[in-house]
C-alpha cells in the first residue's frame, strides 16, 4: 500500500479534511462540502489530462490559457456571425485539439523540451486572448451570450447545477468524476496506458519495443487540449461572459494537483486517483481557508509548502516501490 502513488495523497487528504472540520465551523455543512467539489472539479477536469502528459514524461503549459482561449472563440465568434453556439462550440474544441497536436508534434519534431514549447504557446495565446478580443469587442471581456440559439443546452451540458434538498451540486463534479475514472481506466487497465508509463519511463527503450513514442506523446498533449477546452465551455456557459485575462497561473495548479497527487515530475510513474485527490485537496485549503476566516493571501504560501512535501513524499514512495520491486 505504501508503495502507490496515492498513499500519500490520499493520507494528506484525511488529515487536512479533519483539520478543517474542527478549526472551520462553516465547512461542516453538507452545502459547504459540495461546494469545495465544484471547486475541486474546476481544476480537476484539466489537472486530469495534465497529470497523464506528467507521467508520459512531458509538460504543457499554456493548459491555462486554452481554458480561455476556448471560452472566448465560441464567445465571439458565435457574437459577431450571430449564429447558434453550438458551431462555435464545434470550432473552439478543432481550435483547441489543433494547438495540442502542433504542441506535441514540435516537442516530438524538433527535440525542444515540452516546457519551452509550450511556454512559447502559452504567450502566443495569453497575447492574442487580450489582443483579439480587444480588437473584436472594444474591451478585455467577450460579449454575454445568455440569450443566443443553443445557450440552454449547451448551459445543461456544462453548467448545470442539480438542487438536492439544501445542497447544489454542479455537473462539472460528475464530469470531473467520469474523466478521472476514465483516465484510470485507461492507465491501469489498457495497452495504451502502458505505453504512457512506457514512454514517460524512458522513450528510447520504448521506442525500441514497438511502442508508437510520437503518436502516444502528441495523443497527450491532444487530451490536456481537450480537458482544456471542456472547461472553457464550463467557464463560458456558467458566467456567460469571459475576462481575456483569466487562466493565467492556472497551468501551475493543475501541475501541483498532479505532482500531490503522487505524479512525478521526471515521468513514469502516477495514476489518475491521486490526481483527482491532489485536486480535492486544492478545493477544500482555497475555500477552508475562508471558511477558518484566516487571510486567503496565505493560500498561495499554503500551496508552496504542500508542493515541496509532496515532491519529497513522492520520491520517497518511489524509491520504497523500487526496492520492493528489486528485493
Amino acid at each position: 500500500m505504501l508503495a502507490r502513488p496515492e498513499i500519500g495523497a490520499l493520507v494528506a487528504a484525511i488529515v487536512i479534511f479533519i483539520f478543517f472540520l474542527i478549526v472551520a465551523p462553516a465547512f461542516r455543512s453538507a452545502p459547504a462540502f459540495f461546494t469545495v467539489l465544484y471547486q475541486a472539479s474546476t481544476i480537476g477536469i484539466v489537472a486530469v489530462g495534465v497529470g497523464m502528459l506528467m507521467i508520459g514524461g512531458e509538460f504543457d503549459l499554456s493548459a491555462g490559457v486554452i481554458v480561455t482561449a476556448a471560452g472566448l472563440l465560441n464567445a465571439m465568434f458565435c457574437y459577431q456571425l450571430r449564429i447558434n453556439l453550438w458551431v462555435g462550440v464545434i470550432l473552439s474544441l478543432v481550435f483547441c485539439l489543433a494547438i495540442g497536436f502542433l504542441n506535441g508534434y514540435l516537442v516530438m519534431r524538433t527535440g525542444i523540451p515540452s516546457f519551452l514549447i509550450t511556454l512559447g504557446t502559452f504567450f502566443i495565446l495569453q497575447g492574442a486572448n487580450l489582443g483579439v478580443t480587444k480588437l473584436v469587442t472594444g474591451s478585455v471581456s467577450s460579449p454575454n451570450i445568455d440569450q443566443m440559439d443553443g445557450y440552454s443546452t449547451l448551459n445543461w451540458i456544462f453548467a448545470h447545477e442539480f438542487k438536492i434538498g439544501s445542497i447544489t451540486l454542479s455537473i462539472t463534479v460528475i464530469w470531473w468524476l467520469l474523466f478521472a475514472g476514465l483516465a484510470a481506466y485507461i492507465l491501469q487497465r489498457t495497452k495504451i496506458g502502458n505505453w504512457i508509463y512506457a514512454v514517460g519511463g524512458n522513450a528510447a527503450s520504448a521506442r525500441a519495443v514497438g511502442v508508437p513514442v510520437t503518436a502516444v506523446k502528441v495523443g497527450l498533449f491532444m487530451t490536456v487540449a481537450f480537458l482544456g477546452w471542456f472547461a472553457g465551455m464550463h467557464y463560458l456557459y456558467r458566467f456567460n461572459v469571459l475576462q481575456a485575462g483569466n487562466g493565467v497561473g492556472n497551468e501551475f495548479l493543475y501541475i501541483i494537483a498532479a505532482v500531490v497527487g503522487g505524479t512525478l515530475l521526471t515521468g513514469g510513474y502516477g495514476n489518475a486517483l491521486g490526481v483527482a485527490l491532489g485536486a480535492f485537496i486544492f478545493g477544500m485549503t482555497s475555500l477552508c481557508i475562508v471558511y477558518a476566516g484566516w487571510d486567503p493571501n496565505w493560500f498561495r504560501a499554503f500551496l508552496g509548502v504542500m508542493l515541496l512535501l509532496a515532491v519529497m513524499v513522492n520520491l520517497y514512495v518511489k524509491r520504497l516501490s523500487t526496492a520492493r520491486k528489486v528485493g
